[in-house]
């Protein structure tokens, strides 16, 4: 289907531009700032209101829902309906998400999208050489399209956008049957990732944040005629962190990855898109970029009424937490990582770094580990464990001169590699504050806090990862010849972490 864009067909208005030419950048030390017109954001100037109470309309606006706003402003006769679920939170409103408006069969075009209704960094900032500047220096993608929206937002009815957040809103950053991106738990809540790697991907994400809305300003200084359009302060005076937080929150939640498109499009906002359409990790179907539109073309057939889904990517599920609130328990990308490392005290290190990297590893190696898979994974790490192990300069010459990872292997050392991975899965496992069967136990209470839920689902799926490796590992110790055998002494073993 070719689908041109259809801004002078509908008289839809430009979107403001960011440009470099003939603005001069003030000094920061000496600009004036109006603190007489400050307008500080408040709650319910943020993309996602963070007001724990919500109040259901009891009728849409006068611009009606988001589907009749999208075939207003050009979205052609399509195949699916916006239906509503209630929230997990009974204070907030229901969620909407997009389901079939009739039977689908694998290989249909559910809906396409024209270009006019979707957001792109070539469309806000109008010049794909700014868009590669500015994403390539010290802020994402995501940063520059959280501060249009929010920009946008405070502008109200006014904005060609309001349709579209008004729908971002209410859907609070959440996918479908999803909680919101741990990154906006409170500290106790998070408490819920204890012990999981999770938790400090989360903290360190949260800084990543921080990092970027000290930047913001920068785009500020660069792109007057974008805040020309803006009658507002400078980001960082006009958003509070938390409330930029929020909108990159929401941006994460909803922004689509499309491929072979020039860098300046590869981050898309798409109406009908996610949030409203569900993430699957065994699904195939794709948001794809065709000629003037993007469009989702289903990868199996549905019933009318039946929700829609997406691929969400090869994520696994802490990704999928951060990023979309979810955790799928038939997630066949799901993994855990385990750290080793050579140990740079050994006065051999340098040897045993030529022949980890001659074998295709690293000095810090980081073995992924497969739900399903731990088996393979196990037998993928002893080699580089055994290498560490040696301690025979003799030895290590003959290493030094074999072809592949080849280690010579005794029974003492083998124990020791073996005892040493033991060790290290337990004391992971020790790391949680509950046991497996006690997840379990806690995912049967109907009434359990959906953020727990979420989360003990999460660590319940670490913790069988975690087992299957210990069990692996149990195994061929017990395959070992002979059980009296003392491990060996390894003043330089590997750091595992």
């Amino acid at each position: 289907m070719e689908l041109t864009c259809l801004h002078a067909k509908f008289n839809l208005p430009q979107l403001p531009h960011l440009s470099l030419l003939s603005y001069t950048i003030p000094n920061p030390r000496i600009f004036f700032r109006k603190r007489n017109n400050l307008c500080l954001a408040s709650v319910s100037d943020t993309l996602v209101s963070g007001s724990r109470k919500e109040v259901s309309s009891k009728k849409e606006d006068e611009f009606g829902d988001l589907k009749s706003w999208m075939h207003k402003n050009g979205l052609p006769p399509c195949k699916v309906v916006l239906k509503e679920r209630p929230s997990h939170d009974q204070k907030h409103r229901p969620i909407h998400y997009v389901a079939a408006s009739e039977d689908l069969r694998t290989g249909d075009v559910a809906f396409s999208v024209p270009n006019s209704l979707v957001v792109t960094l070539e469309r806000v900032l109008g010049n794909e050489t700014v868009a590669e500047l500015l994403t390539t220096n010290k802020l994402s993608e995501l940063a520059c399209l959280a501060l249009y929206l929010m920009y946008e937002k405070k502008q109200g009815k006014k904005s060609f956008w309001y349709p579209y957040i008004k729908e971002l809103d209410r859907q609070r950053g959440r996918g479908q049957l999803a909680v919101e991106s741990p990154l906006l738990w409170s500290e106790d809540e998070l408490a819920y990732l204890t012990g999981s790697p999770t938790k400090a991907e989360v903290l360190e994400r949260a800084e990543g944040i921080k990092r970027e809305y000290n930047e913001l300003d920068t785009v500020w200084f660069m792109a007057g005629s974008l805040f020309q359009q803006y009658p507002y302060d400078i980001p960082t005076d006009a958003f509070p962190f938390e409330i930029f937080k929020q909108a990159f929150v929401a941006v994460q939640s909803c922004v689509v990855h499309l491929q072979k498109v020039p860098l300046a499009r590869r981050f898309a906002l798409v109406p009908l898109g996610p949030p409203l359409l569900a993430y699957r990790s065994n699904c195939k179907a794709m948001l794809s970029a065709v000629s003037g539109a993007i469009e989702l073309v289903v990868d199996r057939p549905y019933k009318a009424g039946e929700p829609i889904g997406v691929w969400c990517g090869p994520q696994p599920n802490s990704k999928l937490l951060i990023n979309y609130g979810f955790v799928d328990d038939d997630n066949s990308y799901d993994r855990l990582v385990v750290e080793a490392a050579l140990n740079t005290e050994d006065p051999q290190y340098q040897d045993k770094r030529l022949v980890v990297q001659r074998n295709g590893k690293l000095s810090i190696q980081a073995f992924h580990v497969y739900a399903g898979k731990e088996k393979e994974a196990v037998s993928d790490m002893l080699p580089y464990l055994r290498l560490g192990y040696v301690s025979d300069p003799s030895e290590m010459q003959s290493v030094l001169s074999s072809q592949g990872p080849v280690c010579p292997v005794s029974p003492c050392m083998e124990q020791a590699v073996l005892e040493q991975l033991a060790d290290y899965f337990n004391r992971r496992l020790a790391g949680y504050p509950t046991a497996l069967n006690e997840d379990e136990s806690l995912l049967l209470d109907p009434n359990l806090n959906a953020k727990k839920r979420v989360a003990t689902q999460l660590v319940r799926l670490e913790k069988k990862i975690l087992h299957a490796c210990l069990q692996a590992t149990i195994d061929l110790i017990d395959q070992l010849p002979d059980h009296t055998v003392s491990p060996c002494p390894a003043p330089y073993a590997p750091l595992l972490k």
